[in-house]
């Protein structure tokens, strides 16, 4: 599946950042409501944008209390870590010309202390980030965005996602989709993706 650009979601995809969201919102949950949530039960929130979060759990104030989750997760010991061997393919995706670009529900702020921060960005050419649109993925604006500020066709990119959203924009936006499968919390709804990855190194054969 040789491709021109490469387009990547950050977490779960290219950051590890599970527990350093999951265990903050439980916090957060447990100063809403007074319930204790288990690991397990807010699990289910891991691929949704956070404002999403906020209104799913009925907050009664959603913007304020998305900035404290958010200082939560800064906060939070482990941090956000890559992937083993992404190194590696964004080094070898850029020496062979290939394009990469990220398109994530994360907030600008967040994405310089958890991307920036780490010189990753360095290989992205752009990153479509939740303020940038109206519209988030499942909606296919967000890709259709990062496309044309690449200059490139649907049909010549691929979308890097471990989300059922991930794999619906792609699908809306008529690209092809990977299926990063080592962040997945769930494969519900995901039912033909255009290649399954087990491991990132596997997008190296995949679109070269």
């Amino acid at each position: 599946m040789p491709c021109r650009a490469v387009i990547y979601d950050i977490d779960g995809t290219v950051l590890n950042t599970l527990n350093m969201n999951m265990c903050p919102l439980m916090r957060i949950i447990e100063e809403e409501t007074g319930e204790a949530w288990t690991f397990e039960q807010v699990l289910k929130f891991a691929p949704w944008p956070g404002m999403k979060v906020m209104e799913a759990l009925g907050v009664a104030d959603p913007e304020g209390t998305y900035a404290r989750w958010a200082r939560y997760v800064n906060e939070y010991e482990e941090g956000a870590t890559l992937y083993e061997g992404f190194d590696e393919v964004f080094a070898e995706l850029s020496a062979r010309g290939i394009t990469q670009a990220v398109v994530s529900a994360k907030t600008h702020a967040q994405y310089e202390i958890d991307v920036v921060s780490k010189g990753i960005d360095r290989y992205m050419e752009t990153a479509v980030l939740a303020e940038d649109t109206d519209r988030h993925k499942p909606d296919p604006t967000p890709l259709l965005m990062c496309l044309e500020r690449l200059g490139v066709e649907p049909s010549e990119a691929i979308y890097i996602g471990d989300a059922h959203s991930d794999y619906e924009a792609a699908r809306n936006a008529h690209m092809a989709f990977g299926y990063a499968t080592w962040g997945s919390t769930s494969s519900e709804g995901i039912e033909e993706p255009d290649v399954v990855l087990d491991a990132p190194k596997d997008i190296l054969q995949a679109v070269l």
